[in-house]
């Protein structure tokens, strides 16, 4: 992990996010080992509300690149194309198995050491090398990637924006974003609403079903469904008050608490899935062995 700090994406100015190339699908697994009936915790992301229903997909993309270019200027991606494919292959495997499978995905790794992992609408994903630091298994980075993907899937992002309340003067940022004859003034607020939330984070009901629905992505693409658990107990272990705990612990909910709540919300029907060894590569990459 100590690579150089270089970022491999385009200029800011462009708006957009550049993650390197993706490694073929061929070189992830072809199939899941085990299919995993969790219906009555997962809800499909066919009904997610009028209060996101007026934007096209494609606008829900330039909101994402909005967001993922205002996160690349705090941050670059690290100055690792190997890890950047695999890390961008897993998650796209992941995404397949999800309820968006066509959105144009994109993950990378960010250069910074905070523990950390963030979404943005349209299927922009970024975990930071200090939480990739942390972790010690394939499933668990999975884990990580399908909790990420169900805050897109669920658009819970778009739907923070639209409830907040220092954004909704005239007319809804999201609809000014999404007309035709937007200006600067509205990309501009845009991206203040953007900075608002990463500062205060989700609603913590919509964390605790990016945790349910994350598992069951996980799952469904082969992995231990057991990966994102034990990251949160890894973070549930760490020191509170570490800095680089710091953005995470004040917009999720503690980690006891989305253990607690995850583990009602299974029990024990995960018990006989072991899930599938990992790729290799993870080892390779992250834990360098």
């Amino acid at each position: 992990m100590n690579r150089g700090s270089a970022p491999v994406l385009a200029r800011a100015a462009s708006r957009g996010l550049a993650l390197a190339a993706t490694l073929a699908l061929a070189s992830l697994p072809a199939h899941a080992q085990f299919r995993l009936d969790l219906n009555r915790i997962f809800d499909t992301a066919k009904n997610i509300g009028q209060a996101t229903g007026e934007m096209s997909e494609a606008q829900e993309i330039e909101v994402g690149k909005e967001w993922a270019a205002t996160l690349l200027g705090a941050a670059p991606l690290m100055d690792y194309p190997e890890l950047q494919r695999y890390v961008n292959a897993l998650g796209r495997w992941i995404s397949l198995h999800s309820e968006r499978p066509d959105l144009p995905w994109q993950f990378g790794v960010l250069e910074s050491d905070n523990i950390n992992a963030i979404a943005t609408p349209g299927g922009f994903i970024l975990v930071t090398k200090g939480l990739l630091g942390h972790l010690r298994k394939e499933s668990e980075l999975a884990g990580v990637l399908g909790h990420e993907i169900t805050h897109v899937i669920r658009k819970h992002h778009l739907k923070a924006i639209q409830k907040s309340a220092g954004l909704q003067v005239g007319a809804n940022v999201l609809s000014e974003f999404a007309a035709k004859s937007r200006n600067a003034a509205v990309t501009d607020r845009l991206i203040g609403g953007i900075k608002e939330l990463m500062l205060r984070g989700l609603d913590q009901d919509d964390e605790f079903e990016a945790d349910r629905m994350g598992v069951v992505l996980a799952a469904r693409a082969g992995y231990d469904p057991y990966g994102l658990p034990a990251v949160l107990q890894m973070l549930n272990a760490m020191n509170a008050s570490d800095d680089a705990l710091a953005l995470m612990f004040s917009t999720h909910p503690a980690p006891s608490a989305r253990l607690a709540t995850l583990d009602k919300a299974m029990g024990t029907q995960l018990d006989k899935f072991t899930g599938k060894p990992g790729s290799g590569l993870f080892d390779k990459l992250v834990l360098g062995r």
